[in-house]
């Protein structure tokens, strides 16, 4: 996140984000019905993975976070938290980079955002004002990118597709989806927990390199992030199982795959509370972890995981 006139990127990506909630189901317990109906589940087999991932996201367009507080250019005009800027004086706008240099062009003269909010698209007209370091700003911090460790859940070898996450990325300070441009995962290690307690979800500490991407991400959803490997080496391994319907699903003794540790995948007791209906699409199902490795490793299901 920035603000207009500042340079905070995150092209390190090596900032391990909280927001990476990933509580991932063997397939064989667990299905999403989007991608498929009960008659095409009974005939798709694919891979239950449980494989920890580094994630970046960039976003289509920059997305406005917070607002200074005082009379800015930003309020005046306008904007939101939780507005999308897609574009500026009809130049297409995909980093916080560029939305700088555009204004600093503008030099102060009125410039035209166009903006999506929900599903309209706006036309706000601002005229930036010099900071104190000289910088032209609107008085609104925005945000371009996101990055941190996820887990995928399954991969179709006879599709090169993967699913991941079991719910959408979203920004951590407008709680709204992170609109896709593109997006990619990476190999990642593990190297540490921070243990999940009443009031702090815990999460998994570690790093991976942005150097060499093992797949794309394409779909950033309520359901999770979906996309394609490009390096099949990576996945490599693994027994296909039949995909279950969600009316196959049962409350009772189940299994998830997690990797807690360096890159190890490792199998893990737990059982199955309650499901959900279909009134409550974002969630499926409550899990109690009864393993005692992980309970004592983790506390439980924590962010990452």
């Amino acid at each position: 996140m920035r603000r207009l006139y500042e340079t905070r990127h995150i092209p390190a990506a090596r900032r391990l984000a909280a927001w990476l909630l990933a509580a991932v189901f063997s397939l064989s317990l667990c299905a999403q019905s989007a991608w498929a109906s009960p008659a095409a589940s009974a005939e798709r087999t694919v891979i239950p993975l449980g494989k920890a991932v580094g994630i970046k996201l960039f976003a289509a367009g920059v997305l406005v976070v917070g607002l200074a507080d005082g009379d800015t250019p930003a309020r005046t005009c306008g904007l939101r938290q939780g507005d999308i800027i897609t574009a500026m004086d009809g130049t297409a706008i995909d980093s916080t980079e560029q939305v700088q240099s555009l204004l600093a062009e503008a030099a102060g003269q009125e410039t035209t955002l166009t903006v999506r909010r929900g599903s309209s698209t706006l036309a706000l007209s601002a005229c930036a004002r010099p900071g104190a370091g000289g910088a032209w700003q609107l008085g609104a911090w925005i945000r371009d990118s996101m990055a941190g460790i996820g887990t995928l859940t399954y991969y179709d070898p006879a599709t090169g597709q993967y699913g991941a996450l079991g719910h959408g990325i979203t920004d951590v300070d407008t709680a709204q989806l992170m609109p896709l441009a593109s997006g990619s995962i990476m190999e990642t290690t593990v190297k540490a927990v921070k243990k999940g307690r009443k009031g702090d979800p815990g999460e998994l500490k570690g790093d991976f390199s942005v150097q060499r991407d093992v797949g794309t991400v394409t779909v950033n959803s309520d359901g999770g992030i979906f996309g394609t490997v490009a390096d099949g080496e990576f996945l490599s391994g693994g027994t296909p199982v039949p995909v279950a319907t969600a009316q196959q699903v049962k409350t009772g003794r189940a299994t998830i795959l997690a990797t807690i540790s360096g890159s190890d995948t490792a199998e893990y007791q737990v059982e199955i509370v309650r499901l959900y209906g279909a009134d409550e699409p974002t969630r499926n199902m409550l899990l109690r972890i009864t393993d005692p490795r992980l309970l004592s490793a983790t506390g439980g299901i924590v962010q990452g995981m």
